[in-house]
């Protein structure tokens, strides 16, 4: 290998990337796990080929998922820029965890939402689930996207840069017009912070924060499971849930029913038979 060749490899690399329209964070993300092989394949005198894409993962000491994403890094930095593509077989990878989603009660839910006064912390909590938002999906939520006639929230450029449209609770428009009525924007988003748009850690921290005055452990990603178990146990159609969350494959969503308490309802429990 011409290892003095690696920073035009890594620009070829972010080209493709670019060129396919990927997301900043993917960029990113393919860019770091690229530059990290081409490191270690240096060190190593490692030919650029399947066997030193083996070794280098068989070498990481991460999650699967993480590992995971190494893999679909190197096997595109090799697809797209050294025109030297591997199968799985060639490369096998490891299977991903199937871990049930994490779901609060529609009481925990409840309680987080009145843990706060804090009208801006409020409104974070109350968007993420009633209208099952991502939390980059949360962030970049503009004034001009929510629709109070058709109650509608319009997502715009969310994962995959996909538009999709989502609820907007009855519920939640007083909360939002009070806090029209009091702030003093400077930008465009519903959420502001101090230098612009609300931050992702800013979110992080309020429900980290109001999760510990419950006793319970919450992240952003729970509130949006919520929302689709929720409506799943309601009876909402798996279908209108899928586009509600904005997933291309249906297997995704069918996550929830693994959590919906809605096909259990009618199961007689044994021990109450006896």
């Amino acid at each position: 290998m011409d290892y003095t060749q690696k920073e035009s490899y890594l620009n070829a690399l972010k080209e493709a990337c670019i060129l396919k329209g990927y997301s900043e964070k993917t960029l990113r993300a393919y860019y770091f796990n690229a530059k990290r092989f081409l490191d270690f394949a240096e060190k190593a005198r490692l030919n650029l080929n399947k066997e030193s894409v083996r070794s280098y993962l068989l070498t990481l000491d991460l999650s699967v998922n993480s590992v995971r994403l190494h893999y679909a890094s190197l096997r595109f930095f090799f697809s797209q820029v050294l025109k030297k593509p591997f199968t799985i077989e060639e490369v096998p990878v490891r299977k991903k965890q199937k871990q049930l989603p994490k779901v609060l009660s529609k009481e925990q839910v409840k309680a987080l939402i009145g843990s706060t006064e804090n009208i801006k912390h409020r409104l974070a909590i109350e968007l993420l689930y009633s209208s099952g938002l991502r939390l980059q999906e949360l962030v970049n939520l503009k004034r001009k996207d929510i629709d109070f006639d058709r109650n509608i929230i319009r997502v715009i450029n969310g994962k995959g840069k996909k538009d999709r449209i989502t609820l907007l609770s009855g519920s939640i428009k007083a909360d939002l017009l009070r806090h029209y009525s009091k702030s003093n924007f400077k930008t465009e988003y519903v959420l502001e912070g101090r230098k612009g748009r609300y931050s992702k850690k800013s979110v992080q921290f309020l429900l980290e924060n109001a999760g510990k005055k419950l006793g319970i452990k919450v992240n952003p990603h729970m509130l949006r499971h919520s929302f689709a178990t929720h409506l799943l146990d309601s009876g909402v159609d798996i279908r209108h849930i899928q586009a509600l969350l904005g997933h291309t494959d249906l297997s995704t969503t069918q996550i929830y029913t693994k959590v919906s308490n809605k096909s259990l309802s009618g199961i007689k429990n044994p021990l109450d038979n006896l």
